[in-house]
């Protein structure tokens, strides 16, 4: 059994504004020293919110990836896990965006951050809106008549689905969207090293 015991410091000064200061100065001085330029503080920024929207988007291709693979090899029975759409298989495509958006960020790889935006239009969200419109009946006759012939762990696969759409619609337009504004960051910083 490990006892932690607790032993507090006694100080008999505490640091505050009005402590010792370098000799020859007031503390007022600090306009010339260098700063972080603002674009590199929102590079790094945007870079972590990219990088946690990546995490995100590997979480639903590997589940979607999962529900694929269950259902092709008969792992359990379609009662449980239904029979994938058509709009899934395109959607694994979606690695590409994802591989590129990951390879540009340690080193600020414009190409393939460009590569990464354009792909994840093609790859992520070309197959997410075919899906929405393939599944759009189903979903008309599940919200009139009440019937579902598909099924993911008992719930209507076509309300499970669009609840994933729903959510990979939102995380790659933000993916793209902060893509844009760290791409533009990139050119503020080319540009700027260029007039030095």
């Amino acid at each position: 059994m490990i006892h932690l015991v607790y032993f507090p410091l006694k100080t008999t000064a505490m640091a505050s504004r009005a402590g010792p200061r370098a000799a020859g100065t007031d503390g007022s001085d600090f306009q010339h020293r260098e700063r972080v330029a603002s674009h590199y503080q929102m590079s790094v920024a945007l870079k972590s919110e990219i990088r946690k929207l990546n995490i995100v988007h590997a979480l639903i291709w590997v589940l979607m990836a999962a529900q694929v693979t269950v259902s092709q090899l008969s792992l359990v029975s379609h009662k449980v896990v239904a029979s994938p759409y058509q709009w899934e298989y395109p959607y694994f495509l979606s690695i590409i965006p994802l591989v590129f958006s990951f390879l540009a960020l340690p080193r600020n790889n414009i190409s393939y951050l460009v590569i990464s935006m354009i792909s994840a239009g093609l790859f992520c969200v070309a197959p997410l809106v075919y899906g929405s419109m393939e599944m759009f009946p189903v979903a008309q006759q599940l919200y009139r008549h009440g019937k579902a012939y598909r099924f993911i762990f008992g719930f209507p696969a076509v309300t499970v689905m669009y609840l994933v759409i729903v959510i990979a619609v939102q995380v790659h337009a933000w993916q793209i969207y902060y893509s844009k504004k760290l791409l533009d960051q990139w050119f503020t910083g080319t540009q700027e090293k260029k007039k030095k």
